[in-house]
């Protein structure tokens, strides 16, 4: 994901690093008009222009967006502007991130309508109703096939598998202090190795060579040597941390389109991650807010985000595009987490990270 620079903030327990201070056309707070509906969220958003004007036509509410960086940035953002937000819809914050932007007060409660469609699996915080679930997605680690190939080595399939010799120093990471990503595959190997044995998991993926760096873009399309961005930046990591669903990506965004996509996933290293969105405690235009979220719900968004942001559906009966069905499936068994658990150990746990990885 993208990164923006603030001047430096410490938030929670050592967990985010990031500015939060500086001028800027997004500096603002606010909708500024009870026709305008200002949508905050992380570099990924992205919608098809017909679509948005269909729900500007039809609501009367013109859509502004104000893009923050990565998903931990944005959220650490909104919650240090909460009591005068930039907007009146934050969209964007995720499974591994809510629990602070709850505790911290940073949405009011709406039970969006549509909110019943929502497959049962994806809902939370059903009492109060403070976000709703608007996409999913699965956080792997991708392959370069032509690398593996041409290696004649097989490609991990596992998190146990990513310590063996033959994968020394071909692995790169998101930092789990700043990325998403980062997070969620740090969250991904406590699930599966325990809280007792993710440190020791982590000391040999150091000792094997694996390499970190600040967010998704970086990682995926500098150092991967699979991604066409990859390619042209010479990078040179035939194993990345992104999502089950890049494979697509590269096939939709290929010119010549190839028959066959030239990354794999290691379905044995996903976590499960969802993303939800919620109106801001304090926003200016609460009922175009509500509308907002209402839509994002629909059908019609619902199914072009699989091409616009490479996520999947939440609500029942939306469908994914043939290039999913064909590139890019949903793991059969991620690694997922409770809520609650996320909660009570995630800062600690990243703090423990950073010592243990970035000193």
């Amino acid at each position: 994901m993208n990164t923006k620079k603030y001047c430096a903030v410490l938030v929670g327990l050592g967990l985010v690093t990031l500015s939060a201070c500086g001028s800027g056309s997004d500096q603002g707070s606010g909708s500024g008009s009870d026709k305008t509906v200002t949508l905050v969220s992380h570099d990924s958003w992205a919608v098809s222009k017909s679509v948005l004007k269909d729900f500007e036509k039809q609501s009367g509410y013109t859509v502004k967006v104000l893009k923050d960086g990565d998903a931990g940035q944005a959220v650490n953002k909104a919650i240090l502007t909460k009591g005068n937000p930039q907007g009146d819809v934050f969209f964007g914050v995720d499974n591994t991130l809510l629990s602070r932007a709850l505790d911290n007060g940073l949405f009011q409660s709406y039970d969006a309508k549509g909110s019943a469609t929502v497959k049962p699996a994806y809902r939370v915080d059903e009492t109060k109703h403070r976000v709703t679930p608007i996409d999913t997605g699965d956080i792997c680690v991708n392959y370069d096939k032509a690398y593996f190939s041409k290696h004649k080595l097989t490609p991990p399939t596992s998190f146990a598998d990513l310590v063996k010799p033959e994968y020394k120093n071909l692995l790169v990471t998101e930092n789990a202090a700043t990325s998403s990503p980062g997070l969620g595959f740090l969250l991904g190997s406590a699930a599966q190795f325990g809280d007792d044995g993710w440190q020791a998991y982590w000391k040999k993926l150091q000792a094997n060579g694996v390499k970190v760096v600040d967010g998704w873009e970086q990682a995926y399309d500098q150092e991967f040597s699979g991604s066409a961005g990859g390619k042209k930046a010479g990078g040179d990591r035939p194993l990345v941390v992104s999502y089950a669903s890049s494979p697509p990506a590269e096939v939709i965004y290929a010119d010549p389109k190839p028959t066959t996509a030239p990354t794999g996933v290691s379905y044995g290293t996903c976590f499960r991650q969802t993303e939800y969105a919620g109106l801001l405690s304090n926003a200016k235009n609460t009922k175009g807010g509500k509308a907002f979220i209402d839509f994002l719900l629909t059908k019609k968004f619902q199914q072009d985000m699989p091409l616009n942001m490479f996520v999947y559906p939440v609500i029942e009966g939306a469908q994914v595009p043939q290039e999913f069905v064909e590139y890019g499936r949903q793991a059969p068994d991620p690694e997922t987490m409770a809520p609650a658990k996320i909660a009570a150990n995630r800062d600690q746990w990243v703090k423990s990270w950073t010592s243990l990885v970035l000193k």
